[in-house]
């Protein structure tokens, strides 16, 4: 007679909101989440106060018990990880690095759930990179964690695709689901001791973690170009330019046209406003910006910023 896996006793560490499907879907399956590690509380806002991580107020909202060390480099961080007695330990978006003596003491291994068809986008930002790539397919890999930076085997793959219009916030919540779905799988064939690990193959690329200078939009590349930067980086850390002086962020256009070329010195003019949006050119092709803010400012649709901000004439980026 087959038996029902067994149920595992499991560590959970992570921090953002990605982690929080895989966090739901654990807590509500035959496995047991006896304990969530997150990063300390950071100050923020103007007033300094101390911000609990989305993966801490989620564990209280469960009833489960949070730790938040500062790192594992120290004995007592990796005494506290073995007092646990966990079979596995399950990692998303911890934040935090894990060196091999913390690795070493789940009895099955840690876990990872990375947001990309590894070996591509190893890394921080693989969300974001995958847009700006131009990629059309991406996924989720759940990969047994070794020393190297996401290099280990691969238990299990979930494929989506990356629609024309998603952003980096619109991918990141699907990618976030379908971690949560797979991991409870893996975490099933591992109880089960089915579970197979996949080597990586070749082809390997790096997902280098965002840096807010990248925002900054530079109205010689392409209009294709602007368009994957200005998905990719909303919700953060938001696409860039200025008008008059003042930074103004782009959070939606599309490509008008990829055919017209213009010289460098009409790079960043505005060639045609209307309701349906503000068209600029670009190195190659126009591009259709539909929502925007002025620093300050709350977010318009072009039809709204149209009315209160003329812009014939204007250049976008100029000084």
């Amino acid at each position: 007679m087959n038996r029902a896996p067994r149920s595992l006793a499991l560590a959970f560490a992570g921090t953002p909101d990605f982690a929080l499907p895989a966090l739901d879907a654990l807590a509500g399956s035959r496995h047991r989440v006896v304990a969530v590690f997150t990063q300390p509380d950071r100050p923020a806002g103007r007033g300094r106060g101390l911000n609990e991580s989305a993966v801490k107020r989620r564990a209280r909202e469960l009833g489960l018990p949070v730790h938040q060390p500062t790192g594992f480099k120290s004995p007592e961080a990796v005494g506290l990880l073995r007092s646990l007695g966990v079979d596995a330990w399950v990692v998303v978006a911890y934040g935090l690095i894990l060196p091999p003596a913390a690795l070493a003491v789940p009895a099955l291994g840690c876990f990872n759930i990375h947001a990309s068809l590894l070996p591509r986008w190893r890394g921080a930002a693989p969300i974001q990179r995958a847009i700006l790539a131009g990629d059309t397919v991406t996924g989720v890999s759940i990969m047994r964690m070794e020393a190297g930076l996401d290099t280990g085997p691969v238990l299990a793959v979930g494929r989506i695709d990356i629609h024309p219009n998603d952003t980096g916030g619109s991918l990141h919540d699907r990618l976030a689901t379908l971690g949560g779905r797979l991991i409870v799988d893996s975490m099933d064939a591992l109880a089960a001791g089915m579970s197979a690990e996949t080597p990586q193959g070749e082809g390997a690329t790096y997902a280098a973690k965002i840096d807010k200078a990248e925002a900054l939009i530079d109205w010689r590349e392409t209009a294709g170009a602007l368009d994957r930067k200005i998905r990719a980086f909303n919700p953060w850390p938001v696409a860039e330019t200025c008008l008059n002086g003042l930074q103004l962020r782009v959070w939606e256009a599309r490509v008008a046209s990829e055919d017209a070329e213009f010289g460098t010195g009409d790079a960043g003019a505005v060639r045609r406003v209307s309701p349906e949006g503000i068209e600029v050119a670009c190195g190659r092709g126009t591009l259709r910006i539909t929502r925007l803010q002025l620093a300050g400012r709350k977010a318009l649709a072009a039809a709204e910023f149209i009315h209160a901000q003329p812009l014939a004439g204007a250049r976008l980026g100029a000084a």
